[in-house]
């Protein structure tokens, strides 16, 4: 499903996005990552603890351990700077845990239960696949709430990325394995 170059590319592409959003979050009038906003989890803010809880569910699935969630809507981080360096933190171990599977490993089947308790069985590399994607879904919130603002988003887009990082050569060694 998912090769370690792809897995290791993906990690990468997650931390830079996750910053690029931060920085431009930053540049934003002061109050407005904090302002409510008709969205489902009320604020800027708000939306990337959700993003930053995830995480840290399927970090636990990940590595077999109980990650005491019992809800997907929390705020772990009211404050947007502490929320970034523990976001930071999270997508640095990705990257480090990406840099350490094999092809094996990422097709290793994994048993959790997902909030509501319900059982499942995933590969860790659907399962990694799943939380970059996610994060992708929820920053285009973030980045429409800019144009209440009003502010221009940033770009967050792969291709934007692989343009803005050659050294990955993913776009060469990945169309190969096809």
């Amino acid at each position: 499903m998912i090769n370690t170059q792809s897995a290791r590319i993906l990690s990468r592409y997650k931390s830079w996005a996750d910053s690029v959003l931060f920085d431009a979050i930053e540049q934003l009038p002061p109050g407005e990552a904090e302002k409510t906003r008709q969205t489902l989890f009320k604020t800027m803010v708000g939306t990337l603890n959700h993003n930053y809880v995830v995480d840290l569910i399927w970090k636990a699935h990940l590595e077999r351990k109980e990650h005491g969630f019992t809800s997907r809507n929390v705020i772990v981080h009211a404050d947007l700077r502490d929320l970034r360096h523990a976001q930071r933190q999270i997508n640095e171990w990705f990257e480090g845990w990406a840099d350490e599977q094999t092809d094996e490993s990422l097709d290793e089947q994994l048993s959790f239960a997902f909030i509501s308790g319900e059982r499942s069985t995933m590969s860790r590399g659907a399962m990694f696949m799943h939380l970059v994607n996610h994060a992708s879904y929820h920053r285009g919130w973030v980045c429409e709430m800019f144009f209440d603002v009003p502010a221009r988003p940033p770009t967050t887009d792969l291709p934007v990325f692989l343009a803005s990082h050659p050294e990955s050569s993913f776009t060469r060694e990945a169309a190969n394995v096809r």
